[in-house]
């Protein structure tokens, strides 16, 4: 390593140029899509292909010639050849725009469009081959293919990721969750629309807006080093080709849904997820709130539907420039149903606090608007506006129904334990985004990059109700409301407000050139930053009924109106009403300084070194009931951050890259508020006392590209983390989860598989394709960390006497892997079919970590199947059908008290449940 970079730097520090060389240069345009830039376009001079280049994504070329007279060619794949006769002169520079169209009107246009517009497999998959980076990314033209619908199931088809169900949704990369990733728009941030995690929620983004997702799994000097698992990087959609406008259409259903004879929600939001909700202005009075106590019996929530508007044309604006307009809108919503089990508070002996069966009706929408305007100044300029609108709810309402260790209905001594709850929560978000991105070549040598994003989040949980029910105390079959804590009946409304202000700059400089007059080398410097600011607040108006003053028949459970109607809620004739006020505010300020230099050290070896300096400044500040005077937290930190990035071209089909770097990962502005947050079954408590994690991180992977559109990878990775935060039980009766660090290092190691295969393409005499094709990745991933009571209890005001000494990373499978088998066939011109099977797979996964002799938490593993097929029936018409969760899994979730050394318990089963199949179709037609 050491004569490594010795000689890096010793060729940093000479530069030597050959004799004074003309330069050509251009853009290579797409005859068929209206003049679109071309990317990956062979550029050479005839007769020695060495003497040649390859056009960037934009289309734009640079080809160094001693003086003399050349024929260059232009050469793309089911593209006529161009060829030029072009006199170079010594020191001189001229520009050549290059037309080029299809070899045939057969020609498969859709492949074409998504070449251009960054869509495509083989598009991306060049992109990886060309990059010195570590990359993966998936376009839209893949997700179409698999069925996927929202960002978050398209992130899971790569290698080492995984999406966990049935909780906060987050994604884990590598074993690594929520607070180890970055999710950004366009390169630039988004906030949150949970309190409880650092990104948003991938799920609400359509695939409606998005042209590909990038996955850098590695970091890089120019990217935020809040990073141990992965940065997504959602890129927008642009126009490009011919004017269009789309109309989409699709219905399904849910076999759980179908299923039940009736569904619920609770009163108040609207079909579409705009309604909203307030406090009454008498909130103490439960009779005063203009929504229903009760559930509602809906009719209109059974069908899932979406639709969709998207088209784009181009602009010309004065003799060079040109604008390509975007515009989407799109609506679609799903229904759900579960039941299952639901425990928590389960002791080392396997006594359950609570034992429930749960039923949940679950309805969520997502409301998206983005336009992009791509402002083409001229070859060398341009700059990308982007700005989106987005509205999602999500709506539950559960009822849990088995026996919890507080209930104490029933006649006098009966000891009946057993009780009814139901639960309403409607949660909305409101996402505003505004982008510029500018792109600006100034000449051979030097390129500056900018772009500034502002966006403005609002999530509410507008009204969200609880009742709590228990057999009445007269030894008769009535109930009565059990009420020995504010949680069990009430009225809760929070509110979050995120507004965040990013920016970055990079110039971009190439130097000394080699015996061909190309740059080996590139210094880029640049400055980033993001300023966020964040606002929570909640109120729970909390009602305590006295006890046997209200006694109703089981069918007036679900009449809790008419139940206050007839008996009016009174404090004074001993009714009990109170009010827990939750506020924290907190501040992020990033500021970062960051430099890399690129250089080719041969014709094999390029490297890039990097470091980053970041100065970080976090702080927030909380109060409630109980804590009237509040308290705060502050971090402030300088990071200096070093990367090497190295690819090692064996030749023009395979690669090896390595990559190392140092990252952090700071807790989130919730962990570090000493405020509770109740769920039904289990209590979560901040830790103001929570600090940051270190992170280093190193991949090596080789790559082989077997031919268009194929590739074979494999990579293997490892990463430390110092002081790894963790969810765990704390040492108390009621079993409250909190956030520690929790002990002094955690390792992860693993092996990453990435193939993808065409088994045959066949072409008729008439140039139509029938393919069949393949795709796998898989993982293995060994975690291990240590834990230690101590530290936890010398660094926090409360303990965690953890059951083990060591244990996996929270949210790490073993095993993951993903494969799919996708069959094409075309008949005519636009018309054709694609079907696709697709299959994942997870294995179990660490969930919580166990104290006090109870086990660890562990999600159980599951299967995924789905089916996808697609035709289009002509230019306009196209059709989809798809079948999603075919197996219907068992999702279930453990505490593995059978691990625990000494004891001789089974396991107990938390929570199981099926999300249910299915089964949609859709439409889609182009004017």
């Amino acid at each position: 390593m050491r004569n490594l970079l010795v000689t890096f730097f010793t060729l940093m520090t000479v530069f030597t140029y050959a004799q004074s060389k003309g330069t050509i240069s251009g853009l290579v345009q797409d005859k068929d899509m209206d003049l679109e830039p071309l990317p990956f376009v062979s550029v050479y001079v005839e007769g020695n292909t060495s003497l040649g280049t390859t056009t960037d994504f934009d289309g734009v070329y640079r080809l160094q010639l001693k003086p003399g007279v050349y024929t260059v060619v232009y050469d793309f794949v089911g593209y006529k050849s161009v060829k030029k006769q072009i006199v170079v002169k010594g020191g001189a520079s001229q520009k050549i725009t290059v037309v080029m169209e299809s070899v045939a009107d057969a020609l498969d246009a859709v492949v074409l469009t998504a070449v251009t517009n960054k869509q495509s497999e083989a598009a991306l998959v060049d992109v990886q081959r060309e990059a010195v980076e570590i990359v993966t990314a998936i376009g839209s033209d893949e997700m179409s293919k698999k069925g996927v619908s929202d960002v978050a199931a398209a992130v899971t088809k790569a290698a080492g990721v995984t999406k966990q169900e049935g909780g906060s949704g987050s994604i884990f990369v590598r074993g690594l969750g929520d607070r180890y990733n970055v999710t950004t728009l366009n390169g630039l941030p988004l906030p949150s629309n949970n309190p409880s995690n650092k990104n948003i929620s991938l799920d609400i983004f359509s695939t409606d807006i998005v042209e590909y997702v990038g996955i850098s799994k590695t970091f890089e000097s120019q990217n935020y080093a809040d990073f141990g698992g992965a940065n997504i990087d959602i890129n927008s959609k642009k126009f490009s080709g011919s004017p269009y406008v789309k109309l989409g259409l699709g219905a399904g259903v849910n076999s759980n849904v179908l299923g039940e004879s009736s569904f619920y929600l609770q009163d108040g939001p609207s079909y579409f997820g705009f309604a909203t909700g307030e406090a009454s202005s008498t909130p103490f009075n439960p009779s005063s709130y203009g929504t229903s106590w009760d559930r509602k019996k809906s009719t209109n929530n059974v069908l899932n539907n979406s639709l969709s508007l998207s088209g784009g044309r181009k602009f010309d604006l004065g003799n060079a420039g040109k604008i390509s307009a975007f515009l989407t809108a799109s609506f679609d919503n799903d229904s759900k149903f579960i039941e299952g089990i639901s425990r928590s508070s389960v002791t080392a002996q396997g006594d359950k606090n609570s034992d429930f069966y749960k039923k949940a009706y679950k309805y969520s929408t997502n409301s998206t608007l983005m336009g992009t305007a791509d402002y083409k100044i001229n070859s060398t300029n341009s700059i990308l506006f982007t700005t989106l609108f987005l509205n999602s709810s999500s709506q539950q309402y559960a009822e849990y129904q088995g026996e919890n260790q507080n209930f104490d209905g029933g006649a006098p001594g009966a000891n009946d334990l057993s009780g009814f709850i139901k639960r309403s929560t409607f949660d909305k978000t409101q996402l505003i985004v505004n982008q510029l991105v500018g792109k600006h070549n100034v000449n051979d040598q030097l390129d500056v990059n900018w772009a500034l994003g502002y966006s403005l989040l609002n999530n509410e949980i507008p009204d969200r109700m609880q009742n709590t029910f228990i057999p009445a105390r007269d030894g008769s079959d009535d109930y009565t409301f059990f009420s020995n804590g504010g949680i069990n009946n009430h009225r809760y409304y929070q509110n979050l407000d995120e507004n965040e202000f990013s920016s970055n700059i990079a110039v971009s400089y190439r130097f000394s050139k080699d015996e061909d007059d190309a740059y080996k080398g590139k210094i880029t410097l640049g400055y980033a930053n993001r300023f966020k600011s964040v606002e929570f607040n909640s109120n729970q108006y909390s009602f305590q009924p006295l006890n046997d003053r209200y006694v109703f028949s089981e069918d007036l459970i679900h009449n809790v109106d008419q139940i206050f109607e007839a008996t009016p809620f009174s404090t004074s004739a001993g009714d009990k009403v109170s009010l827990l006020e939750q506020e924290y505010s907190g501040d992020l300020f990033v500021n970062s300084i960051f430099t890399n230099l690129q250089y080719k050290l041969s014709k094999k070896l390029t490297a890039i070194l990097g470091v980053r300096f970041e100065s970080v400044n976090q702080n927030v500040s909380f109060s409630n009931s109980t804590i009237p005077d509040g308290d705060e937290s502050e971090f402030n930190a300088f990071k200096v951050l070093p990367s090497l990035i190295s690819k090692y071209k064996i030749n023009d089909k395979q690669n090896v890259k390595l990559a190392f770097s140092q990252t952090y990962t700071l807790p989130q502005f919730k962990e570090k508020v000493a405020l509770p947050y109740e769920e039904v079954t289990q209590v979560y408590q901040g830790n103001p006392d929570l600090y940051e994690s270190t992170n280093y991180n190193l991949d090596l992977g080789w790559e082989l590209f077997p031919g268009n559109a194929e590739l074979l990878s494999v990579t293997t990775f490892g990463k430390i983390i110092q002081n790894p935060i963790n969810e765990v039980f704390v040492n108390s009766a009621s079993g409250d989860i909190s956030y520690v660090n929790s002990g002094e290092q955690a390792l992860a190691v693993g092996v990453e598989l990435e193939l993808k295969k065409n088994i045959f393409v066949i072409e008729s005499k008439d140039m139509l394709q029938t393919k069949l094709s393949y795709g796998l990745n898989a993982s293995y991933i060994y975690t291990d960390q240590d834990l230690d009571a101590d530290k936890v209890s010398s660094e926090n005001d409360f303990g965690a006497s953890f059951t083990f000494e060591n244990s996996k990373l929270a949210g790490a499978s073993d095993i993951l892997a993903n494969a799919d088998v996708s069959f094409f066939q075309e008949f005519s011109d636009n018309k054709d079919i694609t079907a696709t099977v697709s299959y994942s797979y997870f294995s179990d996964k660490l969930a919580v970590i166990g104290t006090r002799n109870r086990g660890n938490y562990i999600d159980k593993a599951v299967n995924k199947l789905d089916f996808i097929a697609k035709a289009s029936l002509s230019k306009q018409l196209k059709l989809g059908l798809s079948f999603k969760n075919i197996l219907n899994p068992k999702y279930e979730r453990i505490q593995a008290q059978s691990e625990v050394e000494g004891r001789n318990n089974p396991d107990v089963v938390i929570s199981s449940y099926k999300l249910g199949s299915s089964l949609s179709v859709s439409l889609g037609y182009t004017f």
